[in-house]
């Protein structure tokens, strides 16, 4: 087992409608909202945990490649290859990693270390410098209620702040190539299940859609054949 090359893959994220990733903050502020969103302790500004991208992208695919029962509801792991093997699993375990259980270690050496490692998404400094000479902010208040289905009235009036619909984030990956096998297209999947789907919270509210341009690989622009994937073509 060698490691042959380490990819970049690099992107403009950009937000199709508002993202909400809480930042778990439980002090409450006089004239602040109920769920506020993570933000760089550093500059203040919102950004996206490359945590929240990695498991958002390997539930999509595990839902999508059958995973999910044979893990009852768990992270698909090397225990759960037990329930179901395949070459697409081996590739998933190898991608984003698991967890350790059991009598697994024969395994774990087969498959190897993780090869995906997200980073942690910043506001593209060009679009943060626009929205600041405009003078506005890149996070929203969104009023949220639930509307009592006799009276007719709304109950429960809450405000869940979210990073504005437009913004835009440097997106950036690295992935590890060991013995020159290709990981690629399954991330690439994955990418595109994202962008079908939505990230964040409330996605079925509408929050949290967003697109990737720009998409490259060391460089060279991939988007092209990004655009034409079709996730669900070969699955029906």
């Amino acid at each position: 087992m060698q490691l042959t090359r380490i990819k970049q893959i690099t992107a403009t994220l950009t937000l199709k409608t508002g993202l909400h990733i809480g930042a778990g903050d439980t002090e409450m502020r006089i004239g602040g909202t109920d769920n506020p969103v993570v933000k760089s302790p550093l500059n203040g500004q919102p950004y996206i945990p490359g945590s929240s991208l990695k498991g958002k992208i390997r539930s999509l695919l595990e839902w999508q490649l059958g995973l999910v029962a044979p893990a009852n509801g768990h992270p698909f792991s090397f225990q759960h290859l037990a329930n179901h093997d395949s070459p697409e699993a081996r590739d998933l375990l190898r991608l984003f990693g698991g967890a350790p259980g059991g009598e697994v270690d024969n395994l774990v050496k087969q498959i190897g270390p993780t090869r995906g490692a997200f980073w942690d998404c910043a506001l593209n400094g060009d679009w943060s410098e626009g929205i600041r000479a405009r003078n506005l902010l890149s996070t929203e208040a969104k009023s949220e209620n639930s509307i009592n289905r006799i009276a007719g009235v709304a109950e429960n009036p809450r405000f869940t702040e979210r990073v504005i619909a437009g913004a835009e984030f440097d997106f950036r990956l690295s992935l590890k190539v060991i013995d020159g096998e290709d990981l690629l297209p399954l991330l690439l999947r994955g990418l595109k299940l994202l962008e079908l789907d939505s990230l964040g919270g409330s996605g079925s509210r509408g929050y949290g859609k967003l697109a990737f341009s720009g998409l490259a690989l060391d460089g060279q622009s991939i988007q092209a054949d990004f655009d034409a994937l079709q996730p669900f073509a070969t699955a029906a």
